[in-house]
């Protein structure tokens, strides 16, 4: 690792600016109170930059801006409303670079990471969009009923910090585009990003009041928006214990949510499949984002008759998960984003070594850097399905196996947690891949490596949310359904 070529890196050593403002009814203004959230860098933990703390105020300021253009923001023609997304993505792509860096800084993600999906992936989700905000009204006809679908109103959302811009982008662009109106609270370890989101929305002149940042704690700014009667549907993405909290507020007031909770998945290696390639994408998977990705196949699921031969492959693959400075080009594996993930994630780990599983790689007297929040690739074998490391979601580097003898018997290793976002099947026989991956109670199913697709629908079963995001699902959940009778 070049860790001195790293330090020198321009995005390392380029100040950041604090942001004193908020964003709200199209012009940046004074928050409410004198607060600050003070932004880490998790690499060498050192604070960065500052931001307000807003507080319930500064959300009622900014709901009020966003019901009063709501009207007229959902009267534009569809391509006027896609001239001004178009006008948006256009800003933001001029901000891809300081994206990238920004996020490496903020968060830690390596820059091939954090360039191709933390910057690069948003920039694809606003650009489908656009193309989704220009295309007609969609209606039908049943019987004597136009059915129409109608802009829910003011939305409310809701962010995490492990892929800042892109879960903002899934949720501003959908609810832009379909016709309503946005208050966003990002998440508090990864604000700076947010900002330049709406540096963007300043320059591409969208109307005031058509999208508003309120950063602070989400135990106020969070618990304001979600609480707000004026916010008509609230879509939020975290934890499965905040979005119970955030469905109890709205439901006080009969509102709407939208939500995209925890994953524990589980990636299904059944005897015929390519054993390399389904272990060595399957490690990657996991440890993406230093694992801290909600759809990571956490559990690696292998045939009993080639379970030896993959934690062989799983160990040689973990131990090239290179930890480092998110700028050096070698780092495979940056920090996590903070000291009390750290904690966490060790924690979890201590617990799985005391349940009587095996350490393959890893663990937690693996050398890592002296400074930052880091965790080596963390391998453990021999995992019973019902034990704590198989059923909760650590969101760090962690990977446990977990050997089955039928395909029956994978199944209901799968479909055994109460989360059911993500998963993958492998399989030289396809129809048998895709008869497994219709029986799994999951949101999503990658078969033999498919790719990711940003336009299929995207959210879970069971404890992993409410609704979907992406594509002309995640359009389709800022709407209202409308029935005409003529």
């Amino acid at each position: 690792m070049d860790l001195a070529a790293a330090a020198t890196h321009p995005g390392r050593t380029t100040p950041i600016a604090d942001r004193t403002q908020l964003y709200i009814g199209g012009s940046w203004t004074a928050p409410h109170g004198t607060g600050v959230i003070a932004v880490e860098d998790p690499t060498t933990e050192q604070l960065i930059a500052h931001v307000p703390a807003g507080d319930a105020v500064d959300v009622d300021r900014a709901v009020a801006a966003a019901k009063a253009v709501f009207g007229p923001w959902s009267a534009l023609a569809p391509a006027e409303r896609a001239a001004h997304l178009d006008r948006l993505h256009a800003a933001l792509s001029a901000r891809a670079g300081d994206i990238a860096t920004t996020v490496a800084r903020e968060l830690g993600t390596p820059m091939k990471i954090a360039t191709k999906v933390q910057a690069g992936l948003p920039l694809t989700v606003l650009k489908s969009y656009v193309e989704l905000a220009g295309q007609p009204e969609s209606t039908h006809t049943v019987g004597n009923s136009l059915i129409v679908g109608e802009p829910v109103g003011v939305v409310g959302a809701i962010t995490p910090w492990n892929y800042p811009l892109h879960q903002i982008m899934a949720k501003v662009a959908g609810a832009l585009a379909a016709g309503c109106t946005v208050v966003l609270k990002p998440a508090d370890l990864t604000p700076l990003v947010a900002y330049l989101l709406f540096d963007a929305v300043d320059e591409a002149g969208l109307p005031p009041g058509v999208a508003n940042l309120v950063t602070g704690p989400g135990s106020v700014v969070g618990a304001a928006i979600a609480a707000h009667p004026d916010v008509d549907l609230v879509s939020f993405t975290g934890s499965t214990a905040v979005g119970a909290r955030i469905s109890h507020l709205a439901a006080d007031r009969i509102a709407r949510v939208a939500l995209e909770l925890g994953g524990k998945s589980a990636n299904v290696i059944l005897e015929d499949a390519d054993l390399r390639r389904a272990v060595k994408t399957g490690v990657a998977n996991a440890f993406l984002n230093s694992g801290q990705t909600c759809t990571a196949w956490t559990r690696m699921l292998v045939h009993r008759s080639r379970y030896d031969e993959a934690l062989a492959i799983a160990a040689e693959a973990a131990a090239g998960q290179t930890l480092g400075d998110p700028f050096d080009e070698g780092t495979r594996l940056g920090p996590l984003a903070s000291a009390a993930q750290r904690a966490t994630v060790r924690g979890y780990i201590e617990q799985g070594l005391a349940g009587g599983a095996r350490l393959i790689a890893g663990g937690l007297d693996a050398p890592v850097p002296d400074r930052g929040h880091f965790v080596a690739a963390t391998v453990l074998a021999d995992v019973d399905p019902d034990s704590v490391v198989a059923q909760e979601e650590i969101f760090g580097p962690v990977l446990v196996v977990i050997p089955f003898d039928s395909d029956d018997e994978a199944v209901a290793i799968a479909n055994n947690s109460r989360y059911g976002l993500a998963g993958a099947v492998w399989s030289g026989d396809e129809d048998r891949a895709l008869a497994v991956a219709r029986r799994m109670r999951t949101g999503a199913v990658d078969v033999n490596g498919g790719a990711f697709n940003p336009l299929a629908p995207f959210g879970g079963f069971k404890q992993s949310g409410i609704g979907r995001e992406l594509g002309r699902h995640g359009f389709d959940e800022f709407l209202e359904t409308k029935a005409i009778q003529r």
